[in-house]
């Protein structure tokens, strides 16, 4: 089991930016993700990178506004979040993958942290 801890979130307005930070102890030779999920809705992916940094994979639905990356040495993987929007509004999650590389799939995905809320307003 790995421990994993999420901060960073908060209230914004749109058009702002926050910067969420995951710190987990372990496998830091996995890829590692980050996930949300609004209210009412299903988990979703936002974006996973390698256990370099060398490569990442965005959803479409964020790329170009977010940036994914992480300092093993620190053992944290940060997520720059840029030109928010309401949209945005989650709780996100960190994750640490235990299957496919770099996939956008739950399930593979085996330790996950407890959240972390952004709320977005207009």
């Amino acid at each position: 089991q790995v421990q994993l801890v999420e901060s960073g979130g908060g209230l914004v307005q749109a058009g702002g930016s926050l910067r969420l930070s995951c710190v987990g102890a372990g496998r830091t030779f996995s890829t590692m993700a980050w996930f949300r999920q609004a209210p009412g809705k299903e988990r979703e992916f936002v974006a996973a990178i390698n256990w370099s940094g060398s490569n990442t994979n965005y959803a479409y639905s964020v790329k170009g506004r977010f940036t994914i990356s992480r300092d093993n040495a620190e053992n944290t993987m940060y997520l720059q979040m840029n030109s928010l929007k309401p949209e945005d509004t989650a709780v996100y999650y960190c994750a640490i993958g235990s299957g496919a590389p770099m996939s956008d799939r739950e399930n593979e995905y085996s330790d996950w942290g407890q959240g972390t809320q952004v709320t977005v307003s207009s």
